[in-house]
């Protein structure tokens, strides 16, 4: 078999120059005014980052110097982010309320933002949060990364600063995992080049990238075979969204009870201090499963034959069978033995906000998961002009080229060559 032609690092530094313009245009872009540009951008930036992938496998992993170079284009890019006011989510200001009001003494799974009784403890920046006619849906793990983060200063800057933290730890780890196992480094770009990671995280704040840190760790963890650091890894990222407890069948016969008891207890102990409420702390974790219907194609058709409590079970479900599959076919040091689990329960799920494919990205360095790092860039389209049919058509459409090219290319290969005949 001929060898693949080797590609210089500068080639990769031209295409990562091209996300790197296209987010540092849009740190400073009105989407209300200017929803063309946006879009532009977000094709050129969407573009360039999925043939960097294309072309990361054939660089040298030698050339660490140049990767190096790579990585801090990547932070650069992030710094008018992270300085600029979110655009596209809100979110971070119900964080920065959450984190105030525990230091004052009130619990957030009690207390609502739109209550005339607490009007005096909003500041300018928490008056800006959606839905503040409800408490808070975030579950224990990250109620206290929102306290610990507004502990320096109560603002939405700080909330993004701490995220990018996470960001920056979850590189570190990536870069390990590919160094450990032999994979080439350069992969760790597919995670720090990725234009969903830097809107998200360095843009918006979410805290879904404490999270991704928290499934690298886990992932990196069990397969160096840290049983302990890897369930308690786990156990907190529950705790900060309940989506990768599809996971827990990865765990079957790979961890001690020790282990399992433990994260148990990890859990309880994140809940303990907001357990005055007099029942489970859930905040409007009910009415969000409920009500929330945004961008869930499939649960929209389904809707018609199965009640929602069944579509809720389902998307659970579709993960965890894909998990329990992934645990007898697939080595833990694959990529795919821990994203498509959570992105088969991300398609049967009601709501697909783009920041949820947050937790995918790390796992975005093999073929088997390229429809996936598509899928990362294409649901950035929700934040365009596009009539909602049209939104559907682009981001799943993309999805589902992709995962064609890929059953495709893999029939190819399984294939056997042809013979000649005498």
């Amino acid at each position: 078999m001929m060898e693949k032609q080797r590609v210089a690092p500068a080639v990769v530094f031209a295409w990562g120059s091209a996300i790197a313009t296209s987010m540092v245009v849009f740190s400073f872009l009105d989407l209300s005014k200017h929803p063309d540009l946006f879009l532009a951008c977000l094709t050129i930036a969407a573009g360039a980052y999925i043939r960097t992938l294309c072309l990361l496998d054939r660089v040298s992993a030698s050339s660490r110097q140049a990767l190096l170079l790579c990585l801090a284009l990547a932070a650069v890019w992030r710094v008018p982010l992270l300085l600029m006011p979110p655009t596209l989510s809100t979110d971070v200001y119900r964080y920065v309320w959450d984190g105030r009001i525990q230091r004052l003494g009130y619990n957030p799974y009690l207390v609502v933002p739109a209550d005339p009784a607490h009007r005096e403890l909003h500041t300018a920046e928490t008056r800006l949060m959606n839905h503040p006619w409800l408490p808070t849906p975030y579950p224990a793990g990250a109620e206290l990364f929102f306290r610990a983060a507004v502990t320096v200063r109560e603002s939405a800057r700080a909330m993004k600063l701490a995220v990018a933290i996470c960001d920056a730890a979850s590189v570190a780890v990536l870069l390990l995992w590919l160094i450990d196992s032999g994979r080439n480094p350069w992969w760790v770009l597919a995670y720090a080049w990725n234009p969903l990671v830097s809107l998200e995280g360095a843009g918006n704040g979410h805290v879904d990238l404490l999270g991704a840190f928290c499934l690298i760790l886990t992932a990196y963890s069990l397969s160096r075979g840290r049983r302990t650091i890897a369930s308690l890894a786990l156990a907190f990222g529950v705790a900060v969204k309940f989506l990768p407890v599809v996971l827990l069948p990865l765990f079957w016969r790979r961890i001690r009870i020790r282990d399992a008891a433990l994260a148990i207890a990890l859990l309880a102990l994140l809940y303990l201090p907001f357990l005055n409420s007099g029942g489970l702390p859930v905040g409007s974790l009910g009415a969000y499963l409920s009500s929330f219907r945004i961008n869930g194609p499939l649960y929209g058709v389904l809707r018609h034959v199965l009640p929602n409590a069944a579509l809720v079970a389902l998307s659970a479900a579709s993960g965890f069978a894909v998990a329990v599959w992934a645990r007898g076919h697939w080595s833990i040091e694959s990529p795919e033995t821990w994203a498509w689990p959570i992105a088969i329960a991300l398609l049967f799920a009601p709501t697909v906000f783009p920041w949820y494919l947050i937790w995918l990205t790390p796992f975005l360095f093999s073929p088997s998961t390229l429809p996936l790092a598509v899928w990362s860039v294409s649901a950035l389209v929700i934040y365009s002009a596009f009539p909602g049919w049209a939104v559907v058509v682009v981001e799943y459409g993309a999805l589902a080229i992709a995962t064609g090219w890929m059953i495709a290319r893999r029939s190819r290969l399984a294939s056997p060559l042809p013979t000649a005949r005498d």
